[in-house]
């Protein structure tokens, strides 16, 4: 979901010990208390490198927190967190924070599972389900998934935003959204062009959940969440997070507000509902553990047979779409540093999705070359907005940081340098 402002290219454990008895053979062995048993040990080069990384991001990009966990196959290269989450709060590893788009990976997989099972085809058009919707004789699934049926993205109507602005902690239900969605006519024939709209996410949830016979996080849960390995990311209508919460601060809602651009404004965004950007069900919340555990899943098609894996995650759409007035910016060419597959993105050789949202940035991203998972979360302090509010996804800068250090032969593509507006 954005607020992730895919045209980035259009412009990174401590574990503690403790003293127990070992019971061996009917003898008790004390365990080694000392200071030197339980102090940490000390960081491998490579955990330092993405170390000083990180810390160089935080203090060029205005980063409150990062947290962030690096693999290498079956091996933990890195987990960390830096930087606070409430003042005086240290962030730490096993805090939650948002996924956003990172579930439409997860809506993806659990499509191409209904393919595999005779139930749907990617072909299929969704006048099969939802007849009433614009051009639904011609919009397939996989125009669905893969962002390309012309359908407006509600975030982008002025009165959506209006509405939310006005109360970021209200939930949406999924006919209020296509009200906004279906306000403005369809922005190409479908199929004809590219352009990313959560209106297209929102329906294919809806859908699924009719193919599937049940509620859509049901459905997740028990054909995607749990087989992938996932144990902490939860769904929620509200805007819960669960202990312990990585906070989250943002400015952008100060042009709604009318405050001047000179005047301080930072508020926490902690707990506003992010169910606007995501189906019905599909709202939720992860971890750093579970990021990375995504990152692996999807990145290796864990649940997905060979010919669906290359159907999700190859570059099937670059070189496809154009720039177009009326669905600028978010209408453009798919090109190496940025292309869409179904429900995931690919940028160079990585396979990842980067969701920007309520103060809080998100990059889950795999290499299968090396089998290198990379996972980063980040909040912001005030220097990260400009004087309208806006601000960059810098988990995914720090994500490419990071990926050219320990992948040098496939650094991923490094977007143009963000720029304020002002």
């Amino acid at each position: 979901m954005t607020r992730s402002r895919a045209g980035d290219f259009r412009r990174a454990a401590v574990a503690g010990a403790a003293a127990v008895l070992l019971l061996l053979g009917g003898c008790t062995v004390p365990v080694d208390t000392s200071a030197a048993a339980l102090a940490p040990s000390a960081p491998t080069p490579q955990e330092q490198g993405i170390a000083d990384i990180v810390r160089k991001a935080m203090a060029d990009q205005s980063l409150r927190a990062v947290i962030v966990k690096v693999t290498r196959g079956d091996q933990v290269v890195t987990s960390q967190a830096f930087g606070e989450s409430l003042d005086g709060v240290p962030a730490t590893t096993d805090m939650r924070f948002r996924n956003g788009a990172v579930v439409f990976a997860y809506l993806g997989t659990l499509l191409l599972l209904f393919v595999e099972e005779g139930k749907a085809g990617l072909d299929d058009t969704i006048d099969r389900w939802m007849p009433e919707l614009p051009e639904s004789g011609k919009v397939t699934l996989k125009m669905l998934t893969n962002q390309t049926t012309g359908y407006p993205d509600f975030e982008t109507d002025p009165g959506w935003n209006a509405a939310f602005n006005a109360d970021p902690f209200q939930s949406w239900t999924f006919e209020r959204r296509l009200k906004y969605a279906f306000s403005r006519p369809i922005q190409f024939p479908p199929g004809t062009n590219w352009s990313y709209a959560h209106t297209n996410f929102m329906i294919l949830g809806e859908i699924l959940a009719k193919i599937g016979g049940r509620p859509l996080d049901v459905l997740l849960r028990e054909k995607v969440m749990e087989p992938m390995g996932l144990r902490s990311t939860v769904g929620s209508q509200t805007g819960a997070v669960p202990e312990p919460a990585l906070h989250s601060y943002s400015s952008e809602r100060r042009v709604a507000l009318g405050v001047p651009p000179k005047t301080a404004f930072y508020e926490e965004a902690t707990y506003w509902n992010s169910d606007w950007g995501t189906p019905v069900g599909a709202n939720q919340t992860s971890t750093i553990d579970d990021m990375a555990t995504t990152a692996i899943a999807v990145g290796t098609g864990k649940l997905l047979s060979e010919s669906s894996y290359r159907a999700m995650t190859e570059p099937n759409l670059l070189g496809f779409g154009h720039a177009q007035a009326n669905c600028a910016p978010s209408c453009f060419k798919q090109i190496v540093g940025y292309n869409y597959g179904l429900g995931v993105v690919r940028s160079g050789d990585w396979i990842l999705q980067d969701p920007l949202v309520g103060g809080y940035s998100a990059t889950e991203a795999f290499l299968p070359q090396e089998k290198v998972g990379i996972s980063v979360a980040t909040t912001f302090l005030p220097g990260a907005f400009d004087c309208k509010g806006v601000y960059p996804n810098s988990s995914d800068t720090v994500f490419r940081l990071i990926g050219a250090y320990v992948a040098p032969d496939h650094a991923p593509p490094m977007p143009p340098p963000y720029k304020k507006a002002c």
